[in-house]
């Protein structure tokens, strides 16, 4: 059976859109894929074609490709990442998890740490959360806003209007110099969530990825849901959309976000440099000395 089409573009947020994610975005949607064995083959299909276009992406080295994650815990982030991106070349491939600050990052701005880890030309990066914790936890606890050393007309109440207007010029900046922004939220139900917590205490071998501290901000979920959707409304652009993914099935999540990286890659029209006519002439001047050999 053929594989089947994905609309990606029912999963971009419209820019200064208003939404809900309870409302808008279904956690369980599967498009008409009934199960993970049907996706099988079109998610290998589309891994085998981003290693073709991560080839072409070093060898151009005109763009790079800047690619974001975000999520509640549990969502599968992590595992997203290790699927979709498993076919490509770990040479030309970065990955970034975003922790709390350090004492260094605290004495500079909230963008300097996501400067410092920005993918040179022909590369592949990817951010496993990003800056915009600085509009997510941030929000949400206030006292890690406190900890952020500003001064003090620089947390008024006009701060996360302001940040999501850094952000945007931020972004448009990076992709104004090549590198294309792709964002994901990762849309995991609380139900869910909660599924997967329970799995990692009672599976032995998942007990490594499990923490109190993810059960805890559960009571937070409503306030991080208004945060999120405030985020996109601001947040995504025409030049930088937000694709919000549905994330309670993973080999679903996996899927899409595979076949939106295609997509995006497929609309900078990679080509492979064309050698000048000088360039030419010294090939065939290797060549014909590699043939003269004995």
């Amino acid at each position: 059976m053929s594989a089947l089409k994905i609309s990606t573009r029912q999963f971009m947020v419209s820019p200064d859109t208003k939404i809900k994610l309870e409302r808008d975005f279904d956690p369980a949607y599967t498009s008409d894929y009934l199960d993970k064995s049907q996706a099988f083959g079109k998610l290998e299909q589309d891994i085998q074609q981003l290693a073709q276009y991560q080839d072409i992406l070093y060898a151009q080295n005109t763009y790079a490709l800047l690619v974001i994650f975000q999520a509640m815990d549990a969502a599968g982030k992590d595992g997203t990442i290790k699927h979709v991106m498993s076919g490509l070349n770990p040479q030309g491939c970065q990955v970034f998890s975003f922790k709390a600050p350090s004492a260094e990052e605290l004495d500079h701005d909230y963008l300097w740490r996501s400067f410092k880890a920005l993918p040179e030309r022909g590369r592949i990066g990817i951010f496993n959360r990003s800056y915009y914790e600085e509009v997510l936890v941030a929000r949400v606890h206030p006292e890690v806003l406190d900890r952020q050393q500003l001064p003090p007309d620089a947390k008024g109440k006009g701060i996360w209007k302001q940040r999501f207007r850094e952000i945007n010029h931020f972004e448009q900046y990076l992709v104004d110099n090549g590198i294309i922004v792709v964002k994901f939220f990762l849309n995991v139900s609380k139900k869910e969530q909660k599924k997967r917590f329970l799995e990692r205490i009672t599976n032995p071998e998942k007990n490594w990825k499990f923490s109190l501290n993810d059960v805890q901000e559960r009571q937070y979920w409503d306030d991080y849901m208004h945060a999120y959707e405030e985020m996109f409304r601001y947040t995504s652009t025409e030049y930088a959309p937000w694709y919000i993914i549905p994330a309670d099935h993973k080999w679903f999540t996996r899927l899409t976000v595979a076949s939106i990286l295609c997509d995006r890659m497929k609309q900078l029209n990679l080509k492979y440099p064309i050698l000048s006519d000088d360039q030419q002439k010294h090939l065939k001047s290797a060549q014909a000395m590699l043939e003269a050999e004995p």
